[in-house]
């Protein structure tokens, strides 16, 4: 029963998310001004135009009828250029003006401040304030409403015979209780829309963030305003090139070129994701994650080989496929090293998630030292994953600025398949360290004296 109606309460909010966006614009391609000008319109445009046929009690109520008919009208154009026609943002002075005449007028023929009419300003400044979007608009709306709102004050002191009063008091009442009931309704409905609006809005800049950055540090930088660099005691770098990139890269135009890279890192993505590792970026056709960060970890480098193994089985079955067709693809080279290493958001622009440090730079010269379709490790990597894979021992090989390095190519995993990361099938099962992560053990670095010391998440096997 709970089900059912939990299924149900998605149906209606996804059928209601479909109308607005109908209605008001997608949230996706439409901005946030945007779609405010198109709901304030449509709103406008329906209490004029229903509210024509519930003054038939009014003195005045050919007057009104007209008035509120042709402005409705007029409203609903207003509505049409902005939401099909995209002249949003050359209407809000004709349309605030155009509310501004109406509400004039229309307290006229309704008893001025001594009806109900007259309540309308205060909606109508709060639509004028939300639609404004800039500090001068938003002064020059407010000292127009004062104006005429002032002006109304005056013609009733000058000119009292232009004032249409009531006919009785009861008549008066009723009309001040619709009209204050309805301007309350009429602004909250406005307000909610707004919150509704500026909630998407968030949610849209939130869920950006987070594909930038990861979570944490995502919220820490939404707190902080910066990212204090973290010392990660152990950690598992895995670096990807293409071989004969370059060559093969001649026979696409550069629009196929980008749709194939995007393809193969958007499988890189995956597999990083169902094997808990960070991606960090991508370097023309190099790829760069990082296992046991910003959570740390006790299975990062059994996840990186897992993810290295994987990915080697993407591009050689991309490579097979292009290869039957007598088309030339080009082949994987990985480098996977463990060791430690800091990472965090430097800068004030254009943030970025990036790791620094010697673990990073072998991990590099692992790639390159490596042989096409081949998992190369360090012996750093070898003593954590030595248990679980079929590893072959290279030798001492010599890597650009490093000098000779115990080097391991990785044939097979050793285990069966276990449940990985969000249900996915990974070769070695992921073990959580006993703490809620790293970032909560994280201390400032008592040997560093920078102010700009990286805080130490130990890990201890």
């Amino acid at each position: 029963m709970d089900c059912r109606y939990f299924y149900d309460g998605i149906i209606v909010r996804n059928l209601f998310n479909n109308i607005t966006s109908r209605l008001f614009g997608d949230p996706r391609t439409f901005l946030l001004e945007h779609r405010l000008f198109n709901t304030v319109t449509l709103l406008s445009a329906v209490a004029n135009i229903g509210g024509a046929f519930g003054m038939m009690s009014q003195r005045d109520y050919f007057v009104l009828l007209a008035l509120n008919l042709g402005t409705g009208i007029l409203f609903l154009l207003f509505y049409y250029l902005a939401r099909f026609r995209y002249l949003y943002q050359r209407l809000y002075w004709p349309f605030i003006l155009l509310i501004v005449g109406f509400l004039f007028v229309n307290a006229l023929h309704n008893a001025g401040s001594h009806g109900g009419a007259h309540y309308y300003f205060i909606s109508a400044l709060v639509m004028a304030i939300v639609l404004s979007g800039r500090f001068r608009r938003t002064v020059a709306a407010i000292a127009l409403f004062g104006a005429a709102a002032l002006a109304l004050l005056i013609f009733e002191q000058v000119h009292p015979e232009w004032i249409t009063m009531y006919a009785s008091g009861r008549e008066r009442f009723a009309d001040i209780a619709s009209n204050l009931l309805f301007a309350q309704i009429f602004t909250g409905v406005i307000v909610q829309v707004l919150a509704q609006n500026l909630n998407q809005e968030r949610k849209k800049s939130d869920q950006l963030l987070r594909s930038v950055l990861p979570e944490t540090i995502a919220q820490e930088l939404k707190r902080t305003e910066r990212v204090q660099p973290i010392h990660f005691e152990s950690a598992t770098v895995l670096f990807t090139d293409f071989v004969g990139f370059t060559q093969i890269a001649e026979n696409f135009t550069p629009e196929e070129l980008v749709a194939e890279l995007d393809d193969c890192f958007s499988q890189f993505d995956r597999i990083a994701e169902k094997y808990g590792l960070e991606k960090i970026k991508t370097i023309g056709d190099a790829y760069l994650a990082v296992g046991g960060i910003p959570v740390a970890n006790q299975t990062h480098a059994v996840d990186c080989v897992n993810a290295a193994l994987e990915i080697r089985e993407v591009i050689e079955h991309l490579r097979v496929r292009e290869m039957t067709d007598n088309r030339p693809y080009w082949q994987v080279r990985i480098g996977v090293h463990t060791g430690d290493l800091v990472a965090g958001v430097i800068g004030r622009e254009k943030f970025a998630y990036d790791v620094w440090g010697d673990t990073v730079n072998t991990a590099s010269r692992l790639e390159s030292s490596g042989e096409a379709g081949r998992v190369n490790i360090s012996s750093a990597t070898y003593k954590l994953v030595k248990d679980h894979f079929d590893c072959e021992f290279r030798g001492r090989i010599s890597a650009k600025n490093k000098g000779a390095i115990n080097m391991y190519f990785v044939n097979s995993p050793l285990v069966e398949a276990g449940p990985g990361r969000n249900g996915d099938v990974a070769k070695w099962p992921r073990r959580q360290l006993p703490l809620a992560g790293a970032r909560a053990q994280c201390v400032p670095d008592r040997v560093h004296a920078a102010k700009w010391a990286p805080r130490r998440c130990p890990v201890n096997y």
